[in-house]
């Protein structure tokens, strides 16, 4: 198979990869590849030299244009395009300066050069404009989760790609292909997740059904009420504004635009394949703006607080107002009856009363849960 020039530089990085593996017969895999030994030996040498630049042919025009990108480093941003679909000028020239990449062109020259190839949609890339968003200091004081949406798979069957991402440095911690949206689901995730990197101060979730119930919005759930218990608090964005998870919208956002897009899963497995790779590369490979065009994984660090393989007691103080939640989710204080909510059935909250008269705040451990208003007599 010689090589041709539409292909040359993913055959020959192909074939550098084949002969550095151990027991390899160089004469064979040069047969193979229609090429004699001595060029096969003179790419391998180019490798090691300049990196995957060097398989590229050097250009015999003369190189006194500085405002020239050279015909080798315009093949190589089209090659970055290629194998990292959905990524623009700034994140390909991130990439070049990772690998160490000589006479790097601008940002908005890559763009251009991206545009003379055909590789670039205008009419998308116009859809993208950047937003300001609140976000944290340090890793692990604020997680965001959500689910991407139902992904169809060729066997006929539906998986949920469940992701949690850190604010702070945004490190992808899971990209799961769930089978469904069910609180078990969720928490078995997050213990996997919990047990290797630790815990966070806060997560936050929309007001989808699965961490938010049903009857009303930000009720708590099984799923709340197993996290408060492992110490974190529980938020909920506001309603009908995606923009308050706009970190996390925008990474599922980009796992359509570099995956799904291009690539049908054949199952629940294969889908698990595809967000594992795409995941190693969004938080090892994938520069980010926000970061400096530096890695989340340059930025993240395991949180110094354990999983416990048991849930804490709950405890209040000892001069604490306690009231034990009943089977249908009401508590009663002061004569009257006010509902918390059936995910607190036989649990014990605290009431404290707040600056505003006739207000009390329910709070369970740590999280407020509730007000009581004594004068309309509501929940709110």
């Amino acid at each position: 198979m010689p090589w041709k020039e539409v292909t040359t530089l993913s055959e020959r990085i192909e074939f550098i990869q084949k002969a550095l593996e151990f027991g390899s017969n160089m004469a064979e895999l040069c047969r193979q590849y229609g090429i004699s030994r001595k060029t096969g030996y003179k790419w391998l040498k180019r490798y090691f030299e300049a990196g995957p630049e060097g398989l590229i042919d050097q250009t015999r025009r003369p190189h006194g244009h500085p405002w020239h990108t050279s015909e080798a480093m315009e093949t190589l941003v089209v090659w970055v395009r290629a194998n990292y679909a959905g990524w623009g000028g700034r994140k390909i020239k991130g990439w070049l300066e990772q690998h160490e990449m000589m006479d790097i062109p601008s940002a908005s020259t890559i763009t251009q050069i991206l545009r003379r190839n055909g590789v670039l949609d205008l009419s998308e890339s116009r859809k993208h404009r950047p937003a300001r968003r609140f976000e944290m200091e340090t890793p692990n004081v604020l997680w965001q989760m959500d689910y991407k949406g139902k992904v169809q798979t060729l066997e006929g069957r539906a998986c949920y790609p469940l992701a949690v991402l850190d604010d702070a440095s945004r490190f992808l911690l899971t990209l799961t292909a769930c089978p469904n949206q069910t609180q078990t689901t969720i928490q078995n995730t997050l213990t996997k997740v919990f047990r290797e990197v630790g815990l966070p101060e806060r997560m936050l979730m929309d007001n989808g059904p699965s961490w938010s119930g049903t009857a009303r919005k930000h009720d708590f759930t099984f799923l709340s009420i197993w996290l408060i218990r492992l110490g974190i608090t529980v938020s909920h964005g506001r309603a009908y504004h995606p923009q308050t998870q706009g970190k996390i919208e925008r990474l599922n956002r980009s796992l359509d635009e570099e995956v799904l897009n291009h690539v049908t899963p054949g199952n629940e497995q294969h889908a698990q394949s595809l967000f594992d790779r795409w995941q190693y590369i969004y938080n090892y490979e994938r520069p980010h703006e926000a970061l400096g065009m530096k890695v989340p994984g340059s930025k993240y660090a395991p949180s110094p607080r354990p999983f416990p393989e048991v849930l804490p007691l709950i405890e209040y103080p000892s001069n604490a107002i306690i009231r034990k939640v009943d089977q249908s989710g009401r508590l009663s204080f002061r004569n009257r009856i006010f509902r918390i909510g059936k995910s607190f059935a036989y649990l014990p909250v605290q009431i404290v009363p707040t600056e505003v008269d006739g207000e009390f705040q329910v709070r369970f451990l740590h999280q407020p849960v509730a007000y009581l208003n004594f004068g309309c007599n509501n929940v709110k």
